[in-house]
């Protein structure tokens, strides 16, 4: 089967239309707007709808006036148009457009999209998305002036902060200096003429009174009765920079998420079990912070705990064609506020750009629970995390420390030079998770240290 007929076969989708001809012109150039407004895709001339190749012929007229429909494409859209021989001196046409960098496009003054294999006028709201992130990369609210903001609004004790993990973590060099305008000017939180960005008073305002330009610098954190929003147990709401506000939600959620304890036998020890993994709460936390919509006034991100769930709510909705599905498959980095983003992974609350999601899923199954679920909801993205019941939480903590030591072993026999940090890069644990795993063999008589922290190596035992 050639290329083309294998293209054929697979009948129209969202990324391909079938013409029988060039008379046809105008509703594929409708089509080709949706693919460049969509996933890019391509348009057959010479294949019937029920996917026969059936070919025409192709004149350089034929050419010229397909060349002039596509100029009705506003921006102007590239098309790549190749000719296809076919027996009997009739030819195909396929003409293919990639995803459009300045979306949306329309077509004589008219926006289209595909849906499935049905080509649409779009609908409104998807433009006005649309027309949102294409402004977005040049002109984004965090990289606008902070009017009438000046260094003695911000926090420089936490920018300070900042730098120093950053140091410590390797993730920047040492400026030399901590003053704080030179400072944010190294995390290229300064605009025009050195003015304070957006973001550096998203990240670094003041606690409640400094920011009232800025409601938008908020959470809202409730402990509910039950499984539904009848009833309070607790309900707060603060203000402040994203890093303050960060700490409160992990606050509240250490003073109400519930906790199995459990004794060891032979032990004077009690071992507390979280009911979901904090390094999993953690990202999910700051993916909120980090995501959400700062342009808009209303909303805030919000932690709302019931009595089977956990829900993190954050302002603003998926953006660049990411769909829920997609954020927990491998898929490329796109964060709407990037410059807080840097300044987060900077700090060390986040360590990798695009795996958020996939490291969640991955805590999520080493504990042995459930896969949060993300969905959108009223303009806001809503990650849920089932609470497990207390006998289950007892009973998969056991199980995934018994595995975690046993991939610990399995690794330090493979290389016995392994680092605590390459450990917990590999099982997606914390150093921390991995240094008290090791304590505990250790413990055991199961893993022993041969040599110094540098230089040494591990021995496990048989």
């Amino acid at each position: 089967m050639t290329p083309l007929n294998a293209l054929i076969a697979q009948g129209e989708s969202q990324t391909l239309e079938l013409k029988k001809s060039t008379a046809e012109k105008e509703r594929a150039c409708r089509t080709l707007c949706g693919f460049a407004n969509g996933l890019g895709g391509s348009v057959i001339f010479g294949v019937t709808p029920a996917g026969k190749l059936v070919g025409q012929t192709v004149t350089d007229r034929t050419l010229e006036e397909l060349a002039q429909e596509f100029q009705g494409f506003e921006p102007p859209l590239p098309a790549q148009t190749q000719r296809l021989q076919l027996p009997g001196g009739l030819e195909a046409l396929v003409v293919r457009v990639d995803s459009a960098p300045q979306a949306p496009v329309s077509f004589r003054g008219v926006p289209y999209e595909r849906v499935l294999n049905t080509t649409r006028v779009m609908l409104r709201t998807t433009y006005q998305r649309l027309l949102i992130e294409s402004m977005h990369t040049t002109n984004r609210w965090e990289m606008q002036a902070a009017e009438g903001y000046g260094i003695d609004t911000l926090d420089t004790s936490e920018l300070v902060v900042t730098i120093e993990e950053a140091i410590r973590r390797g993730r920047m060099e040492d400026p030399g200096t901590r003053e704080p305008m030179a400072l944010l000017r190294g995390l290229g939180l300064l605009v025009k003429n050195d003015q304070i960005s957006r973001a550096a008073v998203a990240l670094f305002c003041k606690d409640e009174p400094t920011a009232p330009e800025f409601p938008q610098f908020s959470l809202r954190v409730a402990r509910f009765k039950g499984t539904t929003r009848d009833e309070f147990l607790d309900n707060r709401q603060y203000a402040g920079n994203a890093f303050a506000l960060m700490r409160r939600a992990e606050r509240f959620l250490i003073d109400w998420m519930p906790v199995a304890g459990k004794i060891v036998p032979g032990q004077m020890a009690r071992i507390d079990t979280p009911a979901l993994p904090v390094e999993a709460v953690r990202e999910a936390l700051a993916n909120a912070f980090i995501h959400r919509d700062y342009a808009s006034a209303s909303g805030a991100v919000a932690v709302a705990l019931y009595d089977d769930r956990l829900e993190v709510i954050s302002p603003g909705e998926l953006h660049f064609g990411l769909t829920p599905d997609m954020l927990f498959q491998p898929h490329e980095s796109k964060p709407w506020n990037p410059w807080i983003a840097k300044a987060f992974h900077r700090r060390g609350i986040i360590e990798t750009w695009g795996r958020g999601t996939l490291k969640i899923a991955n805590l999520m199954q080493a504990a042995g629970l459930p896969v949060p679920t993300l969905q959108e909801r009223t303009q806001s993205v809503v990650m849920t995390f089932e609470l497990p019941s207390l006998k289950a939480r007892l009973k998969s903590s056991e199980k995934s420390s018994e595995k975690s030591s046993e991939k610990i072993l399995l690794l330090l026999r493979q290389e016995p030079s392994m680092s605590a940090k390459a450990l917990a890069e590999k099982l997606s644990l914390s150093p921390r998770a991995i240094e008290k795993q090791i304590d505990h063999l250790k413990k055991d008589g199961k893993l022993a240290r041969i040599g110094p922290a540098k230089g040494g190596h591990w021995k496990v035992t048989p």
